[in-house]
């Protein structure tokens, strides 16, 4: 098997990246960097922004601007960077895309087209979105197929598109029954499909892996777990890389179930790496309890996060 690769084609962990604030909401651009160095030093082979999981639906489009220029500027080509650009609107998707690949971005990630609860468009027009979107730039792109984008993306059209469509390539599947579609996608799609990803903060690693996913995009508190799971799966070590998830499972589901994208920023906080683990309202801060849940199942297995800041 392929070893992990921060070059095309990409394969790995690519953790997305939290948005660090201060406690009254404002941006905190020099915890953003160390959270950025953090990730790259725990092992990440690239790292995606702007993604959900970075609270991008919270941010103001300035405030996006400003946290692309910096990543891009401060990863500085130690790690590739995605950039999540998704928008409703193609020409909005088509301006963010262009810019990210203006600053350097490796590859941009966008959902199909939604809004709400109801407003979604059909094949024809996804279809249409992803050709502009592949027009307009010249870097890889990645459809996200995700639960909260609500739209039904069957494997036939996601073959479809990686086949007429030239620069998407690369797929983060985390919807339901993930590691079928994965295994669907690969089978209809061959070559045209380059990065079949795992994502769902790699609750289905093991399976997906075993369909065939490439990739694993995270949250970004622990890539060197992950790397425990990834290094020896590469190596040709399935039975290591199961005992690495088992290990490493419980973590998993907490993130997953529990604390979800304030998990990065909490361990973080922990750490000694960022000065507060704030979030924008209205979202709440984890209880106290459910905190310390986390901090205790993740201080029994050591990740680097609870140790790189002290």
């Amino acid at each position: 098997m392929n070893a992990l690769s921060a070059s095309r084609p990409y394969r790995g962990v690519f953790p997305v990246a939290p948005t660090i604030f201060f406690e009254d909401g404002r941006p905190d651009l020099e915890g953003q960097k160390r959270a950025i160095d953090f990730m790259i030093d725990a092992g990440s082979t690239g790292i995606c922004i702007l993604a959900n999981f970075s609270e991008q639906f919270v941010l103001s489009d300035a405030e996006r601007d400003e946290q692309m220029r910096l990543v891009l500027e401060h990863a500085a080509g130690r790690v590739p960077v995605i950039v999540t650009t998704s928008h409703f609107s193609t020409d909005l998707c088509v301006e963010r895309s262009k810019a990210a690949e203006a600053m350097g971005a490796a590859m941009i990630m966008v959902m199909p087209p939604y809004h709400g609860a109801t407003f979604r468009v059909g094949e024809g027009q996804i279809m249409a979105f992803f050709r502009a979107l592949s027009d307009a730039v010249s870097i890889p792109i990645m459809i996200q197929d995700a639960p909260v984008a609500g739209t039904p993306l069957p494997p036939a059209l996601l073959a479809k598109i990686a086949k007429e469509v030239e620069n998407v390539s690369y797929f983060k599947v985390e919807t339901a029954g993930a590691a079928s579609k994965i295994r669907e996608l690969i089978a209809i799609g061959g070559t045209a499909i380059e990065g079949p990803w795992d994502g769902e903060e790699a609750i289905t690693l093991m399976a997906d892996l075993d369909a065939g996913a490439t990739g694993s995009m995270t949250g970004g508190g622990f890539p060197d777990g992950i790397r425990e799971i990834l290094d020896p799966f590469f190596a040709g070590d399935r039975a290591g890389a199961m005992a690495a998830y088992a290990k490493w499972l419980p973590l998993i589901n907490y993130e997953n179930r529990q604390t979800s994208f304030q998990t990065a920023k909490i361990l973080m906080k922990e750490g000694g790496i960022i000065s507060s683990e704030a979030v924008r309202r209205p979202i709440l801060s984890a209880h106290p309890d459910t905190r310390a849940g986390l901090i205790e199942i993740a201080r029994s297995l050591d990740p680097l996060v609870l140790r790189w800041g002290k």
